[in-house]
């Protein structure tokens, strides 16, 4: 069966691959595994070479990278590059800090000596999703192949061709071959994939329900598994907060990546008071965005990446309103080509309306409004998911008081919820589990293990 990748501006076929059979999943899962038992032997400053050369290559060539992107997945081009840097970023990072995460440590055990070191796992399979289909994969190859593991990629069908280039850009840096891997598989191949004795563990970016299945087969299969699964993430406004910049972030926010991102803000949970300003400032702000062509560097919102999940955003909306909420304006799917929508708000929403407990995967923001403090934070937590939560507040004693209250993987106060190198990345809840990025990123796929002797020859 071939593999489509289709350009969502227009709906065109760019290009089609072969997916890899039987004995050509063999052939990259025996190559996989041979390059581990050279590259976990490899000193850490080598690999921290490789990552720096990577790091390279993604700058010198971030206009081409940008527009594959976009030409694959519809990202706005500005967007586009913005994801090529931040790859980058991630490289230099793990460059940088790869011998400070990964040294041992000696402990006191009496007479004798011992202590604590991490080494690497083996071969890692990452079952990556469309929306950041670069950025993705360097948050886990990264860390993944600082620590000594080798990585298997296997990515959405839709951007099969960021996925080989991805795989030329680590064997451009200098990787051995099979140190990092596309696998242009089939989703009923992976449970294979997971089974076979030579992979060690698995990460997985995606839908909450694709999540399920791959814990489920890395379970049965005893193998460690990180999951960033998606997110209902609420974006709190209190009374006291600045509400026109709340209002100008909330649209940037909502509207990030043509509103597909597992972080975006998706519930605007504002305190009464405050309830209407915001709408009116938010809502000019999402009127505001360009629509269009997402080549175009003054486009602000482009298509939806695939004609079916553009009618399952529609689905959505369409029932939210049978509900009794009230669709100020969007919502409805225009002429022409390509997968576009609207940016579309939607008020009178409340918890027992579906918006309140599903992830909302495009454009469309949801308003729904707290008596008080208190009842803004219980909505914020009244979701299945917890992945990241927006406070806005100009009081930021109250702010610290209210972040051990919000139930989520990260919680950023008066600033959109975004992943940095630094600090650890992942959800709770149905949102996943493990961490990506930072040290702890790194540290998953490793064995922390423990080594004792004594010193003397008795």
């Amino acid at each position: 069966m071939a593999i489509e990748s289709i350009n969502p501006a227009t709906g065109e076929l760019i290009e089609r691959f072969d997916a890899h059979k039987g004995a050509d999943v063999e052939v990259i899962l025996a190559r996989a595994d041979r390059a581990w038992h050279g590259w976990r032997l490899e000193s850490v400053g080598h690999r921290a070479e490789v990552l720096r050369r990577a790091a390279e290559i993604l700058r010198d060539r971030v206009d081409g990278y940008a527009a594959l992107m976009t030409r694959e997945m519809g990202k706005p081009i500005v967007q586009a590059k913005a994801e090529t840097e931040k790859c980058a970023w991630v490289c230099d990072y793990y460059a940088d800090h790869a011998e400070e995460f990964l040294a041992g440590r000696t402990v006191a055990t009496g007479e004798h000596v011992s202590g604590v070191r991490y080494d690497p796992l083996g071969p890692v399979l990452a079952v990556m999703p469309w929306n950041f289909p670069f950025w993705q994969v360097f948050r886990f190859a990264a860390p993944a192949l600082a620590a000594g593991n080798t990585a298997l990629l296997k990515h959405a069908p839709n951007v099969a061709r960021c996925a080989l280039t991805i795989e030329e850009i680590f064997r451009e840096a200098g990787a051995p071959e099979g140190v990092f891997s596309a696998l242009l598989v089939e989703t009923e191949a992976v449970a294979g994939v997971i089974a076979d004795r030579r992979v060690r563990a698995v990460t997985l970016t995606g839908s909450d329900r694709a999540g399920r299945a791959v814990a489920s087969q890395a379970g049965k299969a005893l193998k460690k598994s990180v999951l960033e699964l998606g997110g209902n993430d609420p974006f709190i406004v209190l009374a006291d907060a600045n509400v026109e910049r709340a209002a100008e972030v909330g649209a940037s926010a909502r509207l990030m990546n043509n509103g597909q991102s597992c972080i975006a803000a998706k519930r605007f949970v504002l305190e009464k008071p405050i309830a209407e300003e915001f709408v009116e400032h938010f809502g000019r702000a999402l009127r505001a965005a360009k629509v269009g062509d997402p080549a175009d560097p003054e486009t602000a919102l482009g298509p939806v990446a695939r004609w079916d999940l553009r009618g399952h955003l529609h689905a959505q909306v369409r029932a939210l309103a049978e509900q009794g909420a009230a669709i100020e304006f969007g919502g409805e799917i225009p002429q022409g080509p390509g997968w576009y929508y609207p940016a579309t708000l939607i008020a009178g929403v409340n918890m027992e309306m579906p918006a309140a407990d599903e992830e909302i995967f495009g454009p469309v923001a949801v308003v729904l409004v707290a008596e008080d403090e208190k009842h803004a934070v219980e909505i914020a937590n009244a979701t299945r998911f917890g992945l990241g939560a927006s406070l806005w507040t100009c009081d930021l004693d109250r702010a610290r008081a209210l972040i051990p209250r919000i139930e989520a993987g990260s919680v950023f106060v008066n600033g959109l919820v975004k992943s940095d190198p630094a600090l650890p990345f992942g959800g709770i809840k149905d949102s996943g589990y493990g961490r990506e990025l930072s040290a702890e990123g790194l540290r998953e796929f490793v064995n922390c293990k423990t080594y004792w002797y004594t010193d003397s020859e008795t």
